[in-house]
């Protein structure tokens, strides 16, 4: 695992693969299915997903959202021994904070949102050198540039 990125996913980035299998991420859903990247995260927003599954606008039986919760979660890696320990900026939203601390906590390379709060961090001057917070298309655009 050590030579994987690490990879961030929002809650809304989980939803669009595990829930609506949005046909633009499937080749991000096949390569981290094959174990091309090792994905972080945390117990708060774990909860965050719980809670996300289970709004009555997504209509999904507890069946459902169990599985979906499962799948995620048996893809998630321990943070390795190592915690970042650099400032973080503040994200305007204060719910998506804990993305921002996952990525440093466990090193990821880059945080997959489509949330504009956190993509206007991208380029903030603490987080510039350390990772990457790009929509998922952006990175599925650079990886295949990358082929």
């Amino acid at each position: 695992m050590s030579g994987l990125s690490r990879l961030v996913l929002d809650t809304n980035t989980v939803l669009a693969l595990w829930h609506f299998g949005d046909p633009g991420l499937a080749l991000l859903a096949g390569a981290i299915s094959r174990g091309q990247f090792a994905l972080l995260g945390r117990d708060d927003a774990l909860e965050e997903l719980r809670h996300v599954l289970a709004r009555a606008r997504f209509g999904l039986a507890p069946e459902r959202q169990a599985r979906i919760l499962a799948q995620y979660c048996g893809l998630l890696v321990p943070p390795p021994d190592s915690a970042g320990t650099f400032e973080l900026p503040q994200c305007r939203d204060r719910d998506d904070q804990k993305f921002l601390e996952i990525a440093r906590d466990g090193g990821a390379s880059h945080l997959l949102t489509r949330d504009r709060r956190l993509l206007e961090l991208n380029r903030h001057r603490l987080l510039r050198e350390r990772f990457r917070i790009v929509t998922p298309e952006s990175f599925l655009a650079c990886l295949t540039e990358n082929r």
